[in-house]
This record gives C-alpha cells, sequence and structure tokens, in this order.
C-alpha cells in the first residue's frame, strides 16, 4: 500500500493594508499496491485537484465541484489535516459514512467492477464522502450479494 499526501495553500489580500489570509487543505490517501506509472499520476492528480478545489471553494464560498475516481480515505491514524467533514458523533445513520466504511464500499465496487462515478450518481452526491451511513451500508449489503430491501 503507497500513501500519499497532498497539500494546498494560498494566501489572499485581507482587509487592512500588509495583510493576508491564508487558506491551506491537506489529506492523506491510500493508493493500492501494482499501480503502474500512468495510473499513479492520474492518481496524484485527482487527489491534488481535490485538495485544490477544496481551498478554492472555501475561498470563495462554495461547494467544490470536483470529479475524482479515487476517493482518498480519511486519515485514519490520528493525522487530522484540515480537510474534514465534521463528522458529529450522534449515532445517527444519516450521518456521513465513515471513512473505513467508504474504504469498504470502494473495495466490494472494484470487484464487481462498479465505478465511484456510478455510486455518486446513484445516490445523487458530488463525492463519496457525501453519503450517509445509511446509503453507504446498503451499497455494502448490495455488492456484497446481500439482498436490500
Amino acid at each position: 500500500m503507497l500513501k500519499l499526501n497532498a497539500s494546498y495553500s494560498k494566501k489572499v489580500p485581507a482587509e487592512g493594508e500588509y495583510t493576508s489570509q491564508s487558506y491551506h487543505a491537506s489529506i492523506e490517501v491510500e493508493l493500492p499496491d501494482g499501480l503502474n506509472s500512468e495510473q499513479l499520476n492520474g492518481k496524484i492528480h485527482e487527489t491534488f485537484a481535490l485538495v485544490r478545489n477544496s481551498v478554492e471553494a472555501e475561498l470563495h464560498g462554495a461547494t467544490p465541484a470536483v470529479t475524482v475516481t479515487t476517493t482518498p480515505a480519511a486519515p485514519q491514524s490520528g493525522n487530522t489535516g484540515n480537510y474534514n467533514h465534521s463528522r458529529k458523533g450522534n449515532g445517527n445513520n444519516d450521518a456521513p459514512a465513515s471513512p473505513k466504511q467508504i474504504k469498504f464500499l470502494l473495495d466490494l465496487a472494484r470487484n464487481c467492477g462498479i465505478t465511484p462515478e456510478q455510486i455518486k450518481a446513484r445516490f445523487g452526491v458530488a463525492v463519496l464522502e457525501a453519503l450517509t451511513r445509511t446509503q453507504c451500508s446498503r451499497a455494502i449489503d448490495e455488492f456484497s450479494g446481500k439482498v436490500v430491501a
């Protein structure tokens, strides 16, 4: 397993002379072994685009319009970075899916020949991190062959 860290920072003038505001996002993702150089370059480009677009969207007060074929896993080993999804631990199934849940979903989907774009289109989300726990669970059940009511 390869780990990729992507960061993007931008300083913009602020109100007042000689002042600026800084915006920064970083993310760490795990990439599967066995990628050729073209695939690896594609994953690096997609991950950096996600971080860059997130900073730009935050800067302009918009929702990032990102097309990513690899969904970066959120930090799992204490590396919190600045890219978070405001997860609230209320036990609510409408809460965002966990990074582990999304990673498991992607692994199952890949084994079934289903792309991340197909999953996003099915649930009407721009990025997989926008899936709820319930949506992610349904997809996991479906891809693992369990009957979904």
